[in-house]
């Protein structure tokens, strides 16, 4: 689909006129026709705003000219996995899991690629090959070929370890040592609990970015142990399989 195209269906599907579209990007009710005729495209600036307006890429108001992979791990990028800044707006070279408001979530390459082993393992394409061709490919990719120049020189990974410390410390029952924290985004782990008076609840952001773990519950049986922490709190719970009758353990503003 064409520019032209894609802005009018934004445009009408958010229920703006040309005029209002308009007021919001500052520019004339003249420009947004001339973009909708096809006679001009929105500049640098404007595509931004009309970015962050309308929640999708620039790649995607452009008609999607190039096939966008995390520059971290490598995942094709699609409008719903793109990685924020901490204005909210779209970073294009990063999926959600390795960056998050403005902040990278690797500094490990080893670490990344147990990660991504987990997430691509399958019955046609067994562990060696998956991890064989992950040691190939992530150190071609911007982020493992810049990573002294991007990466903040271990401040996030001290945070880490730091967090990492305050959650032992817990020393919750029968729930096993934290050793990795991984990213984790809101809405696959955005669980819904029981409050003591009936009502349900849920604690997170699903557009939120988290650190976490998912530990085996030493009491045995099927249920385990989920660490979620950021900045501000820790959240430790149990559930059974795929996340069901989750029980809230603990939250805990740090």
């Amino acid at each position: 689909m064409e520019t032209k195209n894609i802005l009018y269906e934004l445009r009408t599907q958010n229920g703006l006129s040309q005029d209002a579209l308009a007021e919001k990007v500052f520019v004339t009710r003249q420009a947004v026709s001339r973009w909708e005729n096809g006679d001009t495209v929105p500049n640098t600036e404007t595509l931004k705003l009309l970015s962050n307006l309308f929640d999708v890429s620039i790649n995607t108001l452009l008609g999607s000219p190039a096939k966008l992979y995390c520059q971290c791990c490598g995942m094709p990028l699609e409008d719903p996995i793109i990685s924020r800044e901490k204005d909210g707006s779209m970073n294009e070279s990063y999926c959600k899991w390795c960056y998050a408001d403005g902040e990278y979530m690797y500094s490990d390459l080893d670490d990344l690629i147990e990660v991504c082993v987990k997430n691509m393992v399958s019955d046609e394409h067994p562990e060696d090959e998956v991890r064989a061709y992950l040691k190939t490919a992530l150190p071609k990719l911007d982020y493992w070929k810049r990573y002294e120049e991007l990466s903040d020189g271990g401040a996030f990974e001290d945070f880490k370890k730091e967090l990492i410390k305050e959650i032992n410390a817990l020393e919750i029952e029968g729930m096993p040592k934290v050793e990795k924290l991984n990213a984790l985004v809101g809405n696959y782990v955005n669980l819904e609990y029981r409050l003591p008076s009936g009502k349900k609840v849920r604690f997170l952001d699903d557009n939120t970015t988290y650190l976490g773990n998912q530990l085996e519950s030493e009491f045995g049986g099927d249920r385990c142990f989920g660490v979620l922490a950021n900045m501000d709190f820790i959240l430790v719970c149990t559930y059974g399989k795929d996340g069901s009758d989750p029980e809230l353990v603990l939250y805990k503003k740090r």
